[in-house]
């Protein structure tokens, strides 16, 4: 086995979580090809380094308590580092919702107040926008702009 590659993707995991499509690409940039990649990432399923449903869970907690993201945002950035839908469902989940709802009204609050010169209807519009972008479902956003825009002068 490749015992200097194992051990480089073993300090590439132990510095943070990482997905498979990370390790895998990683693999490549070591000029690894095919069965070597499987062997190594096998080694550190079993060496606890690489570990999907940590990962996921990590990046969601992470850029929902850091960046503010939405769930849908998430989601998406799951998708793209090929995590599967049973890890993604389960990352979801370590998002408490009370901190969710106080996220996106604080952050629904924060933007629409900084539109305070706009007309009514395009300082709601661009609120929506800003936390559509987000990535906070629209329905969700839908009732805290309604609140927003019915405490506001």
């Amino acid at each position: 086995m490749h015992e200097q590659e194992l051990q480089k993707l073993r300090n590439y995991c132990a510095y943070q979580e990482r997905a498979h499509s990370e390790v895998r690409s990683k693999c490549f940039e070591l000029g690894l090809k095919g069965e070597a990649i499987d062997q190594l990432i096998t080694a550190l399923i079993e060496e606890n380094f690489l570990n999907e449903e940590r990962f996921a869970c990590a990046f969601a907690g992470g850029r929902f308590r850091m960046k503010q993201w939405g769930r849908k945002k998430i989601v998406q950035e799951l998708k793209m580092k090929q995590v599967s839908p049973y890890c993604i469902k389960k990352a979801l989940k370590e998002i408490d919702e009370d901190d969710y709802m106080a996220t996106l009204n604080k952050l629904a609050e924060k933007k629409y107040e900084s539109l305070k010169g706009e007309q009514y209807l395009k300082r709601q519009y661009k609120t929506m926008q800003f936390l559509l972008q987000r990535g906070f479902e629209q329905e969700l956003i839908g009732e805290v702009i309604k609140q927003i825009a019915k405490s506001s002068p």
